[in-house]
């Protein structure tokens, strides 16, 4: 398969807000496929798809538009790439993705919803903005005329810093930090913090920290391949290899030493 990957960082002050814009386009000999597996990052996505869409193995994730939110994942899924393929995507920050929607980001757990049903105004203009597009660049253009528009004044700031601060913790200490302190720093109680926690991030704290646990496996297995399966477990914060496994098989469908056998350790979160 031939491809070609692009990645920027958005302009103030949308970078308060998005960790990135990238950009895929491959291209397929006549009858090849192409799979793909798709594991949780921790993050939510606007995906753009032009050319012919990919196909989810997954009966309950099929992508039905080509401008889909595309919100947390509880697990891992594969699709299928045929033909020529041109994906162009907005990456949120964790905490991102309601600054603009206005809605619980619980809403799109383990979800990938049309953006027309979101939005009403000006979704076909935006497509068409993105599609004929000529370069990348234009297309972040594009793209941030869009998202500024959709900024919102209403936001309840407090409770916004708060999170902010909660996946600051969590990102700095690499998921290895208790529930128990994220409550203690943002001043709420349990039930208070874990409805906001996942009103403004789609999940759960608990099942975030186990994401964000993967996703610093995966990244420190790509800055040292040589670590061995029982180091990296305990480096990451599982109470052992067992532990680790058991992760991997609900996150990526495989055991750690196949994934890493057959595909390469990248962590979006990290990156």
């Amino acid at each position: 398969m031939n491809e070609v990957f692009k990645s920027a960082s958005p302009s103030y002050p949308l970078s308060l807000f998005i960790k990135q814009f990238w950009m895929i386009e491959s291209c397929l000999q006549k009858d090849s496929v192409h799979i793909q597996r798709i594991v949780p990052n921790g993050l939510m996505e606007l995906t753009f798809y032009s050319g012919k869409r990919p196909e989810s193995l997954d009966k309950n994730k099929k992508y039905e538009d080509n401008i889909l939110i595309c919100g947390q994942q509880k697990g891992f899924y594969d699709i299928v790439i045929a033909g020529k393929l041109s994906i162009f995507s907005v990456m949120f920050r964790p905490y991102g993705a309601k600054v603009f929607f206005n809605i619980p980001s619980s809403e799109f757990f383990d979800k990938s919803i049309p953006l027309k049903y979101i939005i009403k105004d000006n979704i076909f203009e935006l497509e068409n903005s993105i599609h004929e597009a000529e370069s990348f660049e234009r297309k972040i253009i594009a793209a941030e005329n869009f998202l500024l528009q959709l900024l919102k004044k209403n936001i309840k700031e407090y409770e916004l810093n708060r999170i902010i601060n909660s996946i600051n913790s969590i990102t700095g200490r690499k998921g290895q930090i208790s529930i128990e302190t994220l409550i203690s720093n943002a001043y709420l109680s349990r039930k208070q913090f874990e409805r906001t926690f996942s009103e403004y991030i789609g999940i759960s704290p608990a099942q975030f920290l186990k994401i964000i646990r993967f996703q610093n496996s995966l990244n420190e297995r790509s800055l040292n391949n040589e670590t061995s399966l029982t180091k990296l477990a305990y480096k990451c914060g599982y109470y052992d290899q067992s532990h680790m496994i058991r992760d991997y098989k609900q996150f990526s469908g495989i055991t750690p030493l196949e994934y890493f056998a057959e595909c390469e350790p990248i962590s979006d979160y990290f990156l």
